[in-house]
């Protein structure tokens, strides 16, 4: 069924809003996907702050000419949905990966995407969703700058309980040298 030029201009204008807002875009094939399984995926989606649109290659395309990008080759082919990643890119990676997993043999497949003004590949998006969550990172760059402090803490108090060490021991031997000498005077 062929689109009006009005509700085209309204794709390209709503695909390159959600580019502007969008760290990344992650692209995939589906066929045959039923219309529960695809709110399913738009609302796993949303929570990751993602949406997910089923694409006109060719609009999409005409977004990213106007940006100064050529897709690869076989990117904007077939029935296309794009999720518009506006927070993190690898959580929605990962989650439609994992769609793709529990969805039966090809019928939905993650193709690439984009990020950072530069195209990746199916494996480049499998690596991408293997990273940690940013949670997970933020917590490995804390524990890394926080190393060094707690070594300096452990330094500075393994210090502090020496000279404690050695000024009970002398308050020891001057408490049984004054009781020698009691004893000592007693006797």
């Amino acid at each position: 069924m062929a689109i009006s030029r009005e509700r085209k201009e309204e794709l390209v204008a709503l695909y390159r809003q959600q580019m502007a807002e969008s760290q990344g875009v992650v692209l995939a094939s589906y066929t045959a996907l039923t219309m529960p399984q695809i709110q399913d995926l738009r609302r796993r989606a949303r929570e990751l702050n993602a949406h997910v649109f089923v694409i006109k290659n060719t609009l999409l395309d005409v977004v990213l000419k106007e940006q100064g990008l050529k897709a690869p080759e076989g990117l904007l082919t077939g029935a296309t949905m794009a999720a518009f990643c506006h927070r993190d890119v690898p959580p929605v990676a990962k989650m439609l990966l994992g769609f793709g997993k529990e969805m039966e043999e090809g019928r939905f497949q993650v193709k690439g995407g984009i990020m950072e003004r530069r195209f990746f590949t199916q494996a480049q998006t499998q690596a991408l969703a293997d990273l940690p969550g940013r949670e997970v990172l933020l917590s490995q760059v804390l524990r890394a700058i926080n190393a060094p402090a707690s070594q300096v803490v452990g330094v500075v108090a393994s210090g502090i309980r020496q000279v404690l060490n050695v000024l009970q021991a002398y308050v020891d031997k001057l408490e049984d040298a004054g009781k020698n000498a009691a004893a000592e005077a007693a006797a």
